[in-house]
């Protein structure tokens, strides 16, 4: 039997104002999906959006559909 999770991934507004302009960092993307893998996920689908902050200000989010094996609880 399978298991989903679904991830959002986002940069912080303040990263997203002042650094990058609202564009996804590659490194901690990677780095935050790695954390998801070591924990048995897999990605089985992603959808790419541009959310509103503070009004005048976009960024960019990233939603991911993960499946895992579910594993049986032993009581």
């Amino acid at each position: 039997m399978k298991e989903y999770k679904i991830f959002l991934y986002t940069e912080s507004v303040f990263s997203s104002i002042f650094f990058n302009g609202g564009k996804v960092n590659p490194q901690r993307l990677t780095e935050s999906l790695n954390q998801q893998a070591e924990e048995g996920w897999e990605v089985k689908a992603v959808e790419r959006e541009n959310r509103r902050t503070l009004l005048l200000f976009s960024r960019e989010a990233f939603l991911f559909v993960l499946e895992r094996d579910k594993k049986d609880i032993q009581e």
